[in-house]
């Protein structure tokens, strides 16, 4: 199984497991994460959601091949329905405490994903990195309103506009995670952490979350959809195109011939 999940005491664990792949993610795991996600939202014996990767690599982000495989789709008038968008409006409805424990890459959905866990962890190899100017798309999930709120504008500038790879301590810095650990503690000390959350009332851990999101959710809702509408256009754009040619020729992309 590329996606696995296993709940015990109280948590739910999401692993990217495609290790083979660098974890990239498909259609087909987009829609086993956000089915574990509703599923766990009226389960009694979930009280907390754990996401990990491997001990090298939390996620490469999409599968390119797949990504493209399904691109008409996502363009398309049903594009709101693909398993992306089905995963990200789980995680983004999650009512209970979702926790990341990431170690190595976090690419693309890999990084905008924790702007939506409430608690990050990072392994000390961690990397993340938002390439989507380099693939001549635009931010995703949120993440052109959440990370100048989380990091200033400056910061969110450089790192969406350049799409440049930063470390563990940058991250946070920037305010993107709570806390960076050696590898090898990594999962114990998220999961320490997880059962602490289990340990307190759920309602109340519900109903803080709903507070803190609260002010927020009808602006992201709609700079969500925004994001959406214009990622959808630039994939079938001329500046993707090249991009993702460029990829799979193992080259340097050209856009110096688009206007």
């Amino acid at each position: 199984m590329d996606i696995l999940t296993h709940n015990e005491n109280g948590i739910l664990t999401i692993t990217f497991n495609r290790v083979e792949k660098k974890n990239a993610i498909t259609s087909a795991m987009y829609q086993h994460m956000a089915d574990a996600l509703n599923t766990a939202q009226t389960d009694n014996t979930v009280r907390v959601i754990l996401f990990t990767g491997h001990a090298e690599v939390f996620t490469a982000g999409n599968d390119l091949e797949d990504f493209i495989k399904n691109a008409a789709e996502l363009a398309g008038p049903q594009g709101g329905q693909s398993p992306v968008v089905r995963f990200m409006q789980a995680l983004y409805n999650a009512e209970k405490p979702v926790i990341a424990a990431v170690a190595g890459n976090a690419v693309g959905i890999g990084t905008t994903m924790l702007l939506h866990c409430d608690l990050v962890y990072l392994a000390e190899n961690a990397k993340l990195v938002l390439p989507f100017t380099q693939l001549g798309l635009c931010p995703e999930f949120g993440s052109s309103l959440l990370l100048q709120r989380v990091a200033g504008y400056q910061r969110a500038a450089e790192k969406l506009m350049l799409g440049e790879p930063f470390n563990a301590q940058e991250a946070l810095l920037m305010g993107l995670a709570n806390n960076v650990l050696p590898g090898q503690e990594l999962i114990a000390y998220a999961t320490s952490r997880a059962a602490k959350l289990v340990a307190l009332p759920a309602a109340s851990l519900r109903a803080t979350k709903r507070l803190m999101k609260a002010r927020q959710s009808a602006e992201l809702k709609t700079q969500m959809q925004e994001e959406f509408q214009q990622f959808a256009q630039m994939l079938s754009a001329p500046e993707a195109k090249e991009a993702i040619a460029a990829f799979f020729q193992k080259r340097k992309p050209d856009f110096a011939q688009f206007a």
